[in-house]
C-alpha cells in the first residue's frame, strides 16, 4: 500500500478544520479534562448539549493516571460507583462502601464514554481567558496552544463563543482567576469574593463540601471538581475521586437547569 506524506498532511487538516469549525459555537465548554471535566461533558453531551472539553496538556485525566504517589489506583465511594461502572470501569469491592478502580483503565473508560456521548475533546489547547458581553457574562473561551505559552511566543489567541463554561481546570482554579484579574472589582460569591484556596487535606470534608460547591460562581461560569473547593476554600481529599465524578455529573445537571434543557 502506497502512502503519500502530503495525503497524511491533507486528511488531518481537514479533519481538524471541519471539526474545530463545528466547535465555534457550542452549548457548554468546559475548561480542563479531569475526572469532572470529562464526566460533566459526557452527562451534557447524552442530553444532546454541543459540548467540547480544552485541555492545555496533552493528555487527559487530571490527577487519576497516578493514583495515589504513583500506585495508579483510585478509590471511589458507593455513591458515585455508578458513574465509572456506566463507563465500564471495573470496580473492586473494598470496606465501608468503597472501591478501588485500576487509574488507567478509569482515565481510559471515562474518556472513550464522553467521547461515544458526543463530547469533543481537544488537546494542547489551554483556556488563557474568556469572552465576556454585557453585565459581565461569560460567553465563551479565549484558546491558544500549550506549546506557544510554554515557549513564550507571542501569538495572538483565537475564541470559541460558548451558552455556558465549566471550570474544571482543578486545584489552580485557572479559569476563575482570570476572570478575576480581568475584570477589576468581580466578585465570586465567597468570603473573600475571590478563589479562597484549597486548605489541607481531609478528605472526608472534603469530599462532602464537593458537590455543594458545584454552582454558578458568575453568569455563564461553572465550577466543578478541585476548582470548586479551591475556590469556596474546602478541603483537599487525595486519591478519593467519588467527589469530584459526583461534581461533573452535578455541573452537568446544573448547566442542563441553566440552559433550559431539561434533564
Amino acid at each position: 500500500m502506497t502512502v503519500e506524506e502530503t495525503t497524511i498532511t491533507a486528511l488531518i487538516t481537514r479533519s481538524f478544520c471541519e471539526d474545530f469549525l463545528a466547535d465555534l459555537e457550542l452549548d457548554v465548554a468546559v475548561a480542563g479534562a479531569g475526572p469532572a471535566g470529562i464526566t460533566a461533558a459526557r452527562y451534557l453531551s447524552r442530553a444532546g448539549l454541543r459540548t467540547a472539553v480544552f485541555e492545555r496538556n496533552l493528555h487527559v485525566g487530571g490527577g487519576m493516571w497516578g493514583g495515589g504517589m504513583l500506585f495508579p489506583r483510585i478509590v471511589v465511594q458507593e455513591e458515585a460507583a455508578p458513574i465509572l461502572q456506566e463507563a465500564g470501569v471495573t470496580l473492586r469491592a473494598a470496606e465501608d462502601g468503597l472501591y478501588v478502580a485500576d487509574s488507567v483503565e478509569a482515565v481510559s473508560c471515562c474518556t472513550a464514554a464522553a467521547v461515544h456521548a458526543g463530547a469533543r475533546i481537544w488537546v494542547g489547547m489551554g483556556v488563557e481567558d474568556l469572552v465576556l458581553r454585557e453585565d459581565d457574562r461569560v460567553c465563551g473561551v479565549v484558546l491558544n496552544w500549550m506549546a506557544v505559552e510554554r515557549a513564550g511566543l507571542h501569538v495572538d489567541p483565537m475564541a470559541v463563543r460558548s451558552r455556558l463554561v465549566i471550570d474544571a481546570t482543578g486545584h489552580d482554579a485557572e479559569v476563575c482567576r482570570t476572570l478575576l484579574r480581568k475584570v477589576p472589582g468581580l466578585r465570586l460569591p465567597t468570603q473573600s469574593g475571590g478563589v479562597i484556596g484549597e486548605r489541607p487535606m481531609w478528605a472526608a470534608k472534603g469530599e462532602e463540601a464537593l458537590v455543594g460547591n458545584t454552582r454558578e460562581v458568575h453568569p455563564g461560569l461553572i465550577v466543578a471538581g478541585m476548582t470548586a473547593n479551591a475556590v469556596f476554600g474546602s478541603h483537599r481529599m487525595g486519591a478519593v475521586f467519588g467527589g469530584m465524578l459526583l461534581s461533573g455529573r452535578r455541573a452537568a445537571e446544573l448547566a442542563l437547569e441553566l440552559l433550559g434543557a431539561g434533564g
